[in-house]
């Protein structure tokens, strides 16, 4: 390789990383812009979510054998019910990415899951601070319990495949397949009270064992928590997609260095 040659190949290096610059600036300006739609959907779940909280500690009554500690239970349950949600996503992404490669159902996948992880914990954290005045424990490894954490495990596990392994066909196919059979948990955790004799409550939507008040404060709670999961994923999505652009378009090429001339024998 001649010096012009290498010399045209740090220009198109250098070139490429400050096109990576770029399109990054672009994508932190793009996305936390106050004027885009992303911004303003984030703006409507935020105020939603503060409405519903409003409803839990103003509108609903206090449980007469619980007591206040008993509020955490719209979140809680709202919490566990969009992570449902998400996971679903993730199932059904992973079902079109298998049989169609589509990238689109690859990234929606990826933005499902970790917004599923992330409203996982929450679940996890409210039922602990709900269970320990009530059973006296933070943790118990009741079934309900045992079957939450080990769902979160399993997506974590998904999050943790995209992390390390090379991006590529290989790794969706296999995190495809992960989120797929995971999702087989989900019905486990939703039954777990009917299936075992557990410590956690039953359900009480379906046996109408809310008053009025408590019943429209738990649905309108639920229903903010699902568009605050919706616009997590929308965002993520951009955000997945972004990145994924940035890793294909602007890759900076290889500088070869210029081989010296052997001096004359």
């Amino acid at each position: 390789m001649t010096r012009d040659e290498a010399a045209r190949n740090l220009d198109e290096g250098v070139s490429a990383r400050g096109a990576l610059g770029r399109l990054g600036r672009s994508t932190a300006k793009h996305l936390s812009a106050p004027g885009t739609s992303y911004a303003k959907a984030a703006t409507g779940a935020v105020a939603l979510m503060l409405i519903a909280a409003g409803a839990i500690f103003l509108y609903a009554p206090t449980d007469a054998l619980q007591g206040p500690v008993q509020r955490i239970f719209y979140l809680h349950v709202s919490s566990a019910i969009a992570a449902f949600g998400c996971f679903a996503v993730v199932l059904l992404g992973g079902i079109v990415y298998l049989r169609s490669e589509s990238l689109a159902a690859d990234r929606i996948a990826r933005a499902a899951a970790l917004v599923g992880v992330i409203l996982t914990t929450v679940t996890l954290v409210m039922g602990m601070l709900w269970a320990k005045p009530i059973w006296g424990t933070f943790w118990t490894w009741d079934a309900r319990l045992t079957s939450t954490l080990v769902l979160w495990i399993i997506y974590a596990g998904y999050l943790l495949v995209r992390r390390l392994a090379e991006p590529g066909r290989q790794a969706a196919r296999f995190a495809a397949i992960v989120g797929i059979f995971g999702f087989i948990d989900v019905p486990i955790v939703h039954f777990s009270v009917t299936w075992w004799r557990t410590q956690h409550p039953g359900p009480v939507v379906a046996r109408d064992a809310l008053p009025p008040e408590m019943l429209a404060t738990f649905l309108f709670t639920m229903a903010c928590t699902l568009v605050l999961a919706a616009v997590m994923i929308a965002i993520r999505y951009r955000i997945e997609t972004l990145q994924d652009e940035k890793q294909i378009a602007v890759e900076p090429p290889k500088v070869l260095r210029a081989r010296e001339p052997e001096a004359a024998r």
